[in-house]
């Protein structure tokens, strides 16, 4: 038995992850639609989409097939076939999925029955010290306005809140900017030495890579200790994420190991992990909601 190829959705403007994760796509039989720049406000249904199959897209219209993988070549076995939470769904039987970031994600997956999986948003404050090695809490932007101490301020799920040092409360944005009961999470000061992407799913650690050292870029193989972390923290939380998920982890100066964050896999680079178990992760997290397993149900953005 065979099923058409799936597609994947992306934005027009690729990262060098993203273009890493196209062609493993592409190699793997997966069809790509790429958006231009106008595409988004003009619709689902303009020109500026390219990659739509016959009778898939929004509407069912047919689209441009450029670029377009072989239907032999995505049959329904292995862990990206045509069967379980991944597999092919919908009228015409193409499975969505999206790599992209927040904003253009929010427009596009409800347009496509696309559901986003993600962290809820105070997982990280929710962890055990002894996972995060310093206090984080989840509050609102507003009770975060009386801070007067420096402190590390991210929004939890997306870039709203840029995640910096911040003497104190008052150099967050303001309620002119943003809305006063937005959460973010507040965290005390740590500086990592080395920090190591993971890519969860199915509670394991499907690929991982090295990203960071001293606070600059650089990539490189994970470090035996970092999965060994990576086991840990899914043994203690993993109930708590849905079954495909990013999260990085670091070392600082003392040796000591810690969750830095988790973030939603579609949004995520894969730096220097394997591409192929990356884009594995890419697609449980974004994928067709007619295929969501029930415990994932929570984990929708």
């Amino acid at each position: 038995m065979t099923c058409p190829p799936r597609i994947l959705v992306l934005p027009p403007r690729l990262t060098a992850s993203a273009r890493t994760l196209r062609a493993t796509a592409l190699r793997r039989g997966l069809r790509i639609v790429e958006a231009t720049a106008s595409a988004v406000p003009e619709g689902l249904g303009s020109p500026g989409w390219a990659g739509w199959p016959e009778g898939a897209g929004p509407g069912g219209s047919p689209g441009d097939t450029r670029g377009a993988g072989s239907a032999e070549s995505t049959g329904c076995t292995g862990s990206t076939g045509c069967t379980g939470s991944d597999g092919c769904t919908g009228s015409d039987g193409h499975a969505v999925h999206l790599h992209a970031g927040p904003s253009f994600a929010d427009v596009v997956a409800p347009a496509l029955g696309i559901a986003l999986l993600e962290a809820p948003a105070d997982w990280l404050a929710r962890l055990p010290r002894a996972l995060t090695q310093r206090d984080i809490r989840a509050m609102t932007i507003g009770e975060a306005y009386r801070l007067r101490r420096p402190a590390f301020v991210k929004s939890p799920n997306d870039k709203s809140i840029s995640a910096l040092v911040y003497a104190d409360g008052s150099r967050l944005p303001g309620p002119d900017a943003v809305d006063p009961a937005t959460v973010v999470l507040v965290s005390d000061v740590m500086t990592f030495s080395v920090e190591y992407r993971l890519h969860l799913l199915d509670g394991a650690v499907h690929a991982a890579g090295q990203y960071a050292e001293a606070g600059r870029l650089r990539l490189g193989p994970p470090d035996g200790d970092a999965l060994a972390f990576g086991r840990d923290v899914l043994a203690a939380a993993g109930e708590t994420l849905p079954s495909a998920i990013v999260v990085d982890v670091g070392r600082d100066d003392e040796g000591r190991w810690a969750v830095i964050e988790a973030n939603a896999a579609w949004a995520s680079g894969c730096y220097s992990a394997d591409p192929d178990r990356a884009l594995e992760t890419v697609l449980r997290a974004a994928g067709p909601a007619t295929a969501l397993s029930p415990r994932d149900r929570a984990f929708v953005r």
